[in-house]
Parts: structure tokens; C-alpha cells; sequence
């Protein structure tokens, strides 16, 4: 038996100015990992690519790796950045395969496609119409009809920050294998409703994606191969952003229906519950100013790596400092030239520089506003480091050429590549223990509770400035199918 095996990840924010090539899918190298790169990257890992190197190697199949690229969300992908990743997925399938497993995002646009997936799977379908398909995804997909008609089995995460990645590949894996022996025959119903849920809202720590979530685990233990709700990115201003279901079930079409109409009602009926309240930036910082017990998580959440921010925007960074918060420890600001800048001071030396702000942002109508900022260069760092857990276990993070910048009340940490502050190793890696600080802003929405939910005391949710701004008022969407909730006020689920 031979597999195609091959990763093909990103969440595109259409409003994000920051741009998508080929060397953004890689990781401590130039580019994207190839054949056994693959392999030795992600067995043993956390990972969708990591379950199904396992599923294979239980079964006894040889594995083809073609490409495993992850690039962490920014502007559409570059049209011959996609062409050079799925061409060596079409390429290997091509040399013939008895299955395809594909761990894929979801919610990726190119120069040209509003569903990079999609037309991935499609073109996959016309080399190899009746190959069996696996395919992942994440639980920010914006799903199209081309990826659901073309895939055999598809499973999203259940898990909001994610942390069931393997997991989820397993979902999916499964009952292709099982298929492939003559054990079952897959079936698959998939629909939407017209709703943009706040990303804000869509923790599974929280109602209504927590029950949503549950739904979908005891639809699997009911009979169910795989149930998936997806809240949507809404970032992405095409026709089919928004929430989705998928249900699979062994050749019971019926049953598929059913359970996809009860996570789909039950979503809309709740509609309410996904539309994030905003509280202004200075009240925020004084609710921080007057916590007692550390650490507080500081969150500037319009900003953050994870849904295609610039990471260099200075306003909450701007009032933490003008506030006099003490004792924090600051993750991170992308800022590649201030960081060549510090290194080339050295360690040790006092630095006056004009930090952040040094990409503007059209689509919000707002130019980058650096500010000056004096400190001492307090480590230097290639800012490569290993995921300790529970999100991305065991995964390679490279933040570029790192420095940490020492004000005497905030450490910040200023990085050259785009990074998510979703595990404790993003500030231990520099010496610096998040525990025994009494403030950590982060640049985060979602992901952070991975590393830091539980040893947060408390969490101040603060209002910023950037691409992943929380108020659809600043996002001018123009591609969108309308109406759509929360940006019209609509009661049909199934408006003409």
C-alpha cells in the first residue's frame, strides 16, 4: 500500500498587509519540508502530519511525503507560492497511491482563489478521481463546496486553542483505513449557515462552542464517524466565510443530515452568544493597574500572529508602559530592523529606539505609529525553540533573530518572525519565567489559554489597534455573501 502524506496550512486574513511567499511556509531553513524532512520533523509530534505517519506505519504502508509547508497567517498566498506546494502534492499522487492524507487548513485564499483548498482537492480529483482522501482541517475553515465534494472523510479540530491536532488527523484517518480494508463506506453531509461568529467567541472553554463541541464528540460516540462544527474565519472577506458542519457517518446518509442540521440550528439559535462586546482600551488598563495577584494576562487581541496581524502595532504595548504597570514581561513586537539594530548594539548596551510601527495597514484606514522606546539589550537569540505542550507538542518554532529589549518595567520581546504566544517556551527559551511575572501582555486571541489559561490569575481583554480588530465596523467586507449575521440583522438561517 502506498500513501501520499503532505501538509498544505494557512489562514489567510484578507485584510492583513503582510505578505504570503514561499519562504513563510518554512521553518529554520528557506524553504518548506520535503520528503524525509517531513518525517523526521513530525513523527512523534502533536501534529496531523504525526498521526497519520503512525496510522501508516501500523498498517504497514509506504509513505510519500511531498511537502509539509505551515505558514502562519498574513495576506493571500502567493500565487507561485501555492503553485510551487500543491504542485509537489499533484506530482507525487501523479506516481500513482492507494490513499491520500492531507493535513490542510481550511481558510486559505490565494492571489487567485478564494478556496485554495478546494481547487487543490479538485485538481487532486482529476489525477485520481476515485483514490480514497483524508483530509484535515482546522476548526477556522470557511468551507466550500469543492472541498467537501472532493474529499472523502474530512475532521476538524474540536479544540479552540488547538490542541487536538493529532487527534483530529486520527478522526479522519481512521475510517479511511478502515475503508481501504473493506470495514466501511464513508458518507458525508455538509452545510452553513449565513453567521460570523467573533473570533473572541469562539473559545471552547466557553458557551456556545463548548456545547457545540460537545455535541459533536457525542454524536461520534452515538454513530457518528466524525462530526464537525466549524466556527468560520471571518477575517477572510470571501462569499463562504463563516460557520459550517460537516458530519460523516458509515453509508448513512440520513443520519449524516440529521446530525449536521442539529450542530446548524443549534449554532444559529445562539447567534447571539458569538458577538464579542467591546470595553475601551483605558478601562481595560485600569482593571489591570488594580489587579493584586499575578500574573495578569494582558491581551492585545487585535493583533496577534494567529489570525494574520502585522504583530508591530504599539498601542496596548503604548499603554502598559504610559499606565506604569511594573514587573512585565511583554511577548512580543515584530520589528526584524530594531532587532538587527539591538544586536548590533551588543548585549549590555542602553538603546533608544523607534519600536513597532513600521507597517501601515489600508485595509483599517491606519498607518504605523513606531514609538520610541529606551532599554537595555537584555539577550540576543536565534529565537528557535520547541513547543513544550499542550498545543503544537514537540513542534519547531523559529521567531528569527530575537531580542529581548529591558525597560526596567517591561521586557519585551522583539522577534523577526511572526510567532504565536501559545506556550510557555516563547518567553523560557529567553530566560525569562512567565510565573514569577506580574504582567504578561500577549499578542494573542484564542491560543494563548493553551500555555497560559491556567496559570493566568486573571485576563484583561484590551482593545488595540490591527488587522484582527474584534469591531467589523473597521473591516469594510465587500466579497461576503449578504445578509449575513452580525453585520445585518437577519432571523431567516436561509435568506434568498
Amino acid at each position: 500500500m502506498r500513501v501520499v502524506i503532505a501538509m498544505m496550512k494557512h489562514e489567510t486574513n484578507t485584510f492583513s498587509p503582510v505578505p504570503t511567499p514561499i519562504e513563510r511556509f518554512a521553518k529554520a531553513q528557506p524553504l518548506p519540508y520535503e520528503g524525509q524532512e517531513v518525517y523526521d520533523a513530525y513523527k512523534g509530534t502533536n501534529s496531523g502530519v504525526g498521526a497519520y505517519i503512525d496510522l501508516a506505519e501500523e498498517a504497514g504502508a509506504e509513505m510519500v511525503f511531498p511537502i509539509a509547508a505551515n505558514a502562519p497567517p498574513s495576506g493571500p498566498v502567493h500565487d507561485d507560492a501555492y503553485e510551487y506546494i500543491t504542485s509537489r502534492i499533484l506530482a507525487a499522487i501523479e506516481q500513482g497511491c492507494d490513499a491520500i492524507l492531507l493535513d490542510l487548513h481550511g481558510a486559505m485564499v490565494t492571489q487567485s482563489s478564494d478556496d485554495g483548498e478546494g481547487t487543490l482537492l479538485a485538481n487532486i480529483r482529476r489525477i485520481a478521481p476515485d483514490v480514497p482522501m483524508a483530509v484535515t482541517l482546522d476548526m477556522h475553515t470557511n468551507m466550500y463546496a469543492a472541498i467537501a465534494d472532493n474529499a472523502t472523510v474530512i475532521a476538524g479540530y474540536q479544540t479552540y486553542p488547538h490542541i487536538d491536532n493529532y487527534e483530529t488527523a486520527a478522526r479522519a484517518g481512521r475510517p479511511l483505513f478502515a475503508m481501504l480494508s473493506g470495514k466501511g463506506q464513508p458518507t458525508l453531509a455538509w452545510g452553513n449557515r449565513p453567521m460570523l461568529p467573533h473570533v473572541m467567541r469562539q473559545g471552547t472553554d466557553n458557551f456556545p462552542n463548548k456545547d457545540l463541541q460537545e455535541m459533536t464528540r457525542r454524536m461520534e460516540a452515538e454513530g457518528a464517524l466524525i462530526a464537525t462544527l466549524f466556527v468560520g474565519f471571518p477575517h477572510a472577506d470571501i462569499h463562504n466565510a463563516g460557520l459550517s458542519a460537516v458530519v460523516v457517518t458509515d453509508n448513512d446518509p440520513d443520519l449524516a443530515e440529521r446530525y449536521r442540521d442539529e450542530l446548524l440550528d443549534f449554532a444559529w439559535n445562539e447567534r447571539e452568544a458569538f458577538v464579542y462586546q467591546i470595553e475601551p482600551l483605558e478601562d481595560s488598563l485600569a482593571r489591570a493597574k488594580a489587579a493584586t495577584d499575578g500574573p495578569v494576562v494582558v491581551l492585545d487581541h487585535y493583533d496577534n500572529a494567529a489570525s494574520g496581524g502585522t504583530m508591530d502595532t504599539m498601542t496596548v504595548l503604548g499603554g502598559v508602559l504610559d499606565a506604569g504597570l511594573e514587573d512585565v514581561a511583554a511577548f512580543a513586537i515584530h520589528d526584524p530592523g530594531a532587532v538587527q539594530e539591538m544586536i548590533a548594539a551588543g548585549i549590555g548596551a542602553q538603546v533608544t529606539i523607534n519600536l513597532g510601527g513600521k507597517i501601515d495597514m489600508p485595509s483599517i484606514d491606519r498607518k504605523g505609529e513606531p514609538r520610541q522606546v529606551t532599554g537595555v539589550v537584555k539577550l540576543i537569540s536565534n529565537g528557535q525553540f520547541r513547543n513544550l505542550g499542550p498545543a503544537q507538542t514537540g513542534i519547531l518554532q523559529d521567531m528569527g533573530p530575537t531580542v529581548v529589549l529591558d525597560t526596567g518595567a517591561v521586557e519585551i520581546v522583539v522577534i523577526s518572525r511572526h510567532q504565536e504566544p501559545n506556550d510557555l517556551n516563547c518567553f523560557l527559551s529567553l530566560g525569562i519565567d512567565p510565573l514569577k511575572k506580574s504582567y504578561l501582555m500577549l499578542k494573542s486571541r484564542i491560543h494563548y489559554r493553551a500555555g497560559f489559561g491556567e496559570v493566568a490569575k486573571q485576563v484583561i481583554e484590551c482593545a488595540g489597534v490591527g488587522v484582527c480588530t474584534s469591531d467589523y465596523d473597521m473591516l469594510d467586507f465587500k466579497n461576503v455573501r449578504r445578509p449575513i449575521f452580525p453585520l445585518d440583522k437577519i432571523n431567516d438561517p436561509n435568506p434568498s
